[in-house]
Formats: C-alpha cells, structure tokens, sequence
C-alpha cells in the first residue's frame, strides 16, 4: 500500500472526534481525508443537524480543498464511527463528478485500510449523467 494512505488515515484520525456543538447540531462522527493531485491532504468532519443541513466529511474536505485553491482530487478515505471505510454515498460522488467532469473516473478510494482494497470513483459511479 502507498504511503500517502498512510498520511491520509493518520490525518482523518485526528480529526475523528464525536462531539455535540448545540442541542441542534453534532459533528466528528466521521472524519474524511482527500488528497489533491498536487499531494496535498485535506480533510473535513461530518457535521449533523436536526434540520437535515449537515454535510458528509468527504465534502467537508473538499470544500477545505477547494478553499485553498486546488480542485482536482486524487484519493478520498473515510473512517466511519465504527473504525472502518468505505465508500462515499451519493451526494459526495455527485460533488466530485461535477468538480472533475470528464476526468473523475481515476480518483482512487479507500474502501478498507486494514486490507489495502481500494476503488476507483469511475467503478462505483458509472454512466453517470456527466460523462
């Protein structure tokens, strides 16, 4: 397994902390580490309210990506509250396939850290309706 997965799980771990924010709202439940083609790692938190206005820590991180200025996404890893990975729902895949239209099937995912398995965001997102 490559290094840099390394870097991501340890930089999504620190960040994975569950906490109450109000009575409204929750976050750190899980934790997200994106690394950008230039090899940068970003990472986000989930963050939950009652309203249904939360967002997946996989977005967080790409926003925080995006707020420094790099847009283009090389591997995405999560870590769920139960320790494991896996894969981004809908709403975070549909984010990076508008981000890298025509280019987002090579972005690399970590689907499980203890075994090194991976897939690519084209696989598990197929015949989207942006090609």
């Amino acid at each position: 397994m490559e290094k840099i997965w390394d870097e991501m799980y340890a930089a999504a771990k620190a960040v994975l902390k569950e906490r109450k924010i109000s009575d409204y709202m929750t976050c750190g439940e899980v934790s997200a580490a994106v690394c950008s083609k230039s090899g940068k790692i970003y990472t986000g938190v989930c963050v939950d309210t009652c309203s249904g206005l939360g967002v997946c820590a996989e977005r967080n991180a790409i926003f925080n990506m995006i707020t420094n200025g790099e847009t283009e996404i090389d591997k995405v890893l999560c870590i769920l509250p139960d320790g494991s990975n896996g894969a981004p729902c809908g709403a975070c895949r549909e984010m990076m396939v508008q981000l890298m239209a025509g280019h987002y099937h090579d972005v690399e995912i970590m689907l499980d850290y203890a075994t090194g398995r991976t897939v690519r965001l084209g696989d598990i997102t197929p015949e989207w309706w942006i090609q």
